[in-house]
């Protein structure tokens, strides 16, 4: 069966991993741990996933990302692995989350705030030993704490809400419906992406498909929607 939004998402589990901490690669990437296929390399054309050197590239990026961050004063190698993460979170990943939201909510007329992602706030939380962070073993711990005499206890307890998925089933019967379109089609992005790579995905069950496979499927479409809208020239 495909895997909740709570073993997905809940508080980032990449946070909470000891193989994923000891990956030294991008959290996010470090998909090896669970056997998920959400690379791009994975749906890439073998031609293409070789002439990139996707490997050598992402190992490049991920070491110029580490030696921005400073070690703290007697910090321990685990506080300073965490210390990474949450640098590697808050630069690169945070930034698409955030792009996205308003991207989705302009495209509809509002303006959503993001109070969390104050810079002063972001910074202050951001020096804190990662051993408060997680004092009780839960996601969120420090703010669960600060809340507790203002919240009711079904808020304060609730478990953190899956973004930016979504685990509503039209949703993946919408991308598979455009997955098969697109199957019918000679769009570009077969060019660079396997094409019986996205055949296999439609014949699953929607119902029991994992998230890292939908995820497949929403990245096809994006390349697919960029191809259109900006027409690149492509040379390998």
């Amino acid at each position: 069966s495909g895997e909740s939004a709570d073993e997905v998402f809940g508080g980032y589990r990449w946070f909470h991993q000891p193989e994923v901490q000891a990956a030294k690669t991008f959290p996010w990437m470090a998909v090896f741990v669970s056997g998920a296929k959400a690379q791009v390399s994975d749906r890439f054309n073998p031609g293409i996933t070789a002439a990139l050197d996707l490997p050598t590239y992402i190992a490049d990026r991920y070491s110029d990302a580490v030696a921005e961050v400073e070690r703290a004063e007697g910090e321990s190698d685990h506080e300073m692995t965490m210390r990474v993460m949450s640098h590697l979170h808050l630069t690169r990943f945070v930034r698409m989350l955030l792009e996205r939201k308003d991207r989705i909510s302009m495209a509809v007329g509002l303006e959503v705030r993001v109070p969390f992602c104050d810079h002063r706030l972001v910074e202050y939380v951001y020096n804190a030993p990662w051993s408060m962070k997680t004092f009780d073993g839960r996601e969120k711990s420090l703010l669960r704490a600060a809340t507790a005499d203002l919240l009711p206890q079904s808020v304060l307890e609730r478990t953190k809400a899956p973004y930016p998925a979504t685990l509503d089933p039209q949703y993946t019967n919408a991308l598979l419906q455009q997955s098969k379109e697109l199957l019918g089609t000679d769009d570009p992005v077969f060019d660079m992406v396997d094409r019986s790579w996205l055949e296999d995905i439609i014949r699953q069950d929607p119902a029991s498909m994992p998230l890292d496979v939908r995820n497949g499927m929403e990245r096809v479409l994006d390349l697919s929607t960029w191809l259109d809208i900006y027409r690149p020239e492509i040379r390998l």
